[in-house]
């Protein structure tokens, strides 16, 4: 099993960070690996809803739809793959702290089928650090935003 989490504090409120990390139309804009993100429900983020992205990982262009299966607007979100090499299940929090800055955790888990399995160790390492980088991304984004 590969279960990532990473977390990175934002000098933001965690209002403005939840609602913009909880937009798929952003996800390319501060996910290293995210080249696109295309709805297939209406745009309204709510449970249910499925996204299409495309990603590119470790040199292979991945191609997967997350449904989003539990939504607590700034405070949680949890989207599952619905199809995809990789069953995976990804979870954001966002914790305020001081009502100026937010802790904001990114959380991956999933079991790898077939080959993948034997990977599994370099993967972990790969997500960790490919995770930090959205993670730090994100905290740009939205840090200069507010400058």
């Amino acid at each position: 099993m590969v279960d990532v989490l990473t977390e990175i504090i934002i000098n933001e409120t965690k209002e403005k960070v939840a609602q913009y990390a909880a937009n798929p139309d952003h996800a390319p804009d501060w996910y290293v690996n995210i080249k696109s993100a295309e709805w297939q429900t209406e745009k309204a983020l709510q449970t249910g809803s499925k996204i299409a992205f495309i990603a590119e990982f470790l040199g292979r262009r991945l191609e997967y739809v997350y449904e989003i299966t539990d939504f607590i607007p700034g405070q949680r979100l949890v989207m599952k793959t619905v199809d995809g090499p990789f069953p995976m299940e990804t979870t954001y929090t966002w914790t305020s702290i001081n009502g100026k800055q937010t802790r904001m955790t990114l959380q991956n888990k999933g079991v790898p089928t077939g080959f993948s399995k034997m990977f599994v160790p370099f993967m972990s390492l790969m997500m960790k650090r490919a995770n930090k980088k959205d993670l730090i991304k994100i905290k740009e984004i939205l840090e200069k935003q507010k400058a």
